[in-house]
């Protein structure tokens, strides 16, 4: 018997198993009744769960957001599941009566063991989702068109550039391009047709933002540019703090591949606290910028450097004559040998090459073209300094102007911040009061000759049409030279004193209050005290600022003022009865302020021609 093996195992272990995987395996059909019931009552809960989402979607859509996947993906399964869970629900009844009858008593347990399961899983499976609904977010906000178009000319000389530019784009590593050259030479033509590319072919990004930065940028300006682009700007957003609007810019852009074009850049434009993804190699976000200086592009942390340079002789002769014309060109044997003269005075710079061009298009006497290549020749062509080179040439294009009237209105559009959108029935209005259209003794008639004197400036490329119908606005090269102009060219020294958008003057340094026309719009002045002397001042901008005090005898020795605006200083509230001293003021700009009371003695000011009330909401009581 020594060949026999003793096996020995715990019955109780077997039994306890068995008897668990029998109990768990009879609860599907004891517990069923109760499991549907359980499962109708969770089911409710759900669909109650997700018309509240949907309720919440689509009011966020309303508002022109866009619901998170996450959000739709939970929905597609809340219809999936509760679908099927509808159908156990109605064939519940039916399970529970194969139950009760008996019958094949094996198949009917099977059949029950098995919708029982089946409703136990729906079960969880629907409780689940309960939780999974639970959404704090359940919309965000939708980006614009993925580019904006924008208008552009065809371009000359700058074909190279673009292609190299556009191989970046398409490669990884350079995340920060930068293009930096002379103003006017045309970093924003080359960026408005990357732009436009761009429009035709994203290359696998998901939107372009275009974003104008300017002299004067403010981390505000930027965001608020780009929150019209992402869709954040609405009243909510308004009153958020610095830090919220870089939160939520960054987890908008963070989930998108992005192509960030900024034109117009002076100084580092801090990316962290706009809220922009810094683009690297490492992510799929892309930044190219343009700016007049080389230091520029190492401060905004440039991976690739472009110069922007100015025309070939040959291309810069193919842009003149594109603007000057064949008809023009051909209309005297000697005209194109003299245009190509005064092309090569331009030294391949576009700006001037169209501005000098078009002035030029309607010149068709050699005795026209040989006096431009004069006046041209009185400024030195090559200084130290290129800007005083550019400002030399551009102000042939002043000079061409027809009358002196036309050349006081564009230097007095200088007077407005670089890049500003200029109202052009505002801008008249200062014209005729100024007495630049004296010819004219009532507005009506006086604005149909400033509309013709925009045009005309416009046509000469002196000015640019705004993004809205009724503004202009001058490029800043132009801005420069016209303010070049009235400092350094006029006969009175000073004439113009404008520190628009300068944050850190000094207001009242009485020595700079010398000055016929001034500007410190845009500066963020809260008050004004002091009594400068200025007799020769007429036009005197304090708009856009944060004044909430303008002191008695601020206004004492200005008798020859003739335009005074005082427009959007929300905090200014009443203005002092030495207003009505103004003797000679013609227009009086008090929009979008918090007057609440004019001055009684105002109508003592006889020769006011224009009260520009509009906006002002507070204002309870006109004398």
């Amino acid at each position: 018997m020594g060949n026999l093996c003793s096996i020995s195992f715990s019955t109780e272990d077997s039994v306890y198993r068995c008897w668990d995987c029998i109990v768990g395996q009879a609860s599907y059909t004891c517990k069923l009744e109760d499991n549907l019931k359980a499962l109708k009552k969770e089911l409710a809960k759900l669909n109650a769960r997700r018309d509240d989402v949907n309720r919440r979607v689509d009011l966020a859509e309303q508002q022109h957001m866009e619901r998170l996947n996450e959000v739709q993906l939970w929905l597609s399964s809340v219809q999936t599941v509760g679908a099927e869970a509808e159908e156990l629900i109605e064939n519940g009844p039916q399970e529970i009566q194969k139950l009760c009858s008996g019958g094949c008593f094996f198949k009917n347990c099977k059949s029950s063991y098995n919708f029982g399961k089946q409703v136990t899983i729906k079960l969880a499976e629907i409780v689940d989702l309960q939780k999974q609904g639970d959404f704090k977010i359940v919309a965000e906000n939708k980006l614009a068109a993925q580019v904006d178009l924008k208008p552009t000319e065809p371009t000359v000389g700058l074909e190279p550039t673009l292609v190299k530019v556009w191989r970046l784009l398409e490669e990884k590593d350079a995340g920060i391009v930068g293009l930096y050259g002379l103003g006017g030479v045309g970093k924003t033509t080359l960026l408005t047709q990357i732009n436009k590319k761009l429009s035709n072919n994203l290359i696998g990004y998901d939107v372009v933002l275009w974003v104008v930065v300017s002299k004067d940028h403010t981390i505000q300006k930027v965001q608020e540019k780009i929150d019209e682009k992402v869709g954040l700007s609405n009243e909510l957003w308004k009153n958020k703090s610095c830090d919220e609007k870089v939160t939520d810019i960054f987890r908008i852009l963070s989930k998108k591949k992005f192509v960030l074009l900024l034109d117009d850049v002076w100084e580092r434009v801090d990316l962290i606290k706009v809220g922009i993804p810094v683009p690297n190699k490492d992510n799929s976000f892309k930044l190219i910028f343009t700016t007049r200086y080389l230091e520029v592009c190492g401060e905004m942390g440039a991976r690739e450097k472009i110069k922007v340079e100015c025309l070939s002789t040959y291309e810069a002769w193919k842009l003149f004559e594109e603007k000057v014309g064949e008809e023009t060109l051909d209309s005297h044997p000697d005209i194109r040998g003299l245009a190509k003269q005064v092309a090569a005075t331009c030294g391949g710079l576009p700006l001037a090459l169209i501005t000098i061009g078009r002035a030029m298009a309607c010149k068709k006497m050699p005795q026209d073209w040989k006096y431009a290549i004069e006046v041209l020749e009185e400024f030195p062509h090559k200084l130290a300094r290129m800007d005083q080179q550019m400002y030399s040439l551009l102000k042939f294009s002043y000079d061409s102007l027809p009358n002196d009237t036309m050349r006081s209105c564009l230097l007095y559009c200088s007077l407005h911040p670089e890049d500003f959108e200029i109202n052009t029935d505002g801008l008249i209005d200062y014209w005729f009061c100024e007495g630049f259209l004296g010819e004219f003794d009532n507005i009506s008639r006086a604005r149909m000759q400033g509309h013709n004197i925009i045009n005309s400036l416009l046509n000469a490329c002196l000015l640019e049409k705004g993004t809205y119908a009724e503004s202009v606005m001058m490029h800043d090269v132009i801005s420069d030279m016209a303010l070049w102009i009235a400092r350094v060219c006029e006969a009175v020294e000073k004439k113009f004193l404008v520190q628009a958008g300068v944050r850190s003057i000094k207001a009242l340094d009485v020595e700079n209050w010398k000055g016929v026309r001034m500007s410190l719009a845009y500066s963020g002045i809260e008050d004004i005290r002091g009594t400068p002397i200025c007799p020769n001042l007429q036009t005197l901008f304090l708009n856009t600022n944060k004044l909430r005090v303008i002191s008695d005898g601020f206004f004492q020795f200005m008798h020859n003022l003739r335009v005074l605006t005082l427009s959007t200083n929300w905090e200014l509230c009443e203005l002092s009865e030495e207003i009505s001293e103004l003797v000679s003021l013609e227009c009086l700009d008090l929009s979008y302020t918090g007057i609440r009371e004019l001055p009684i003695k105002l109508n003592r000011l006889s020769k006011l021609k224009c009260l520009n009330l509009m906006q002002a909401n507070f204002l309870q009581k006109i004398p």
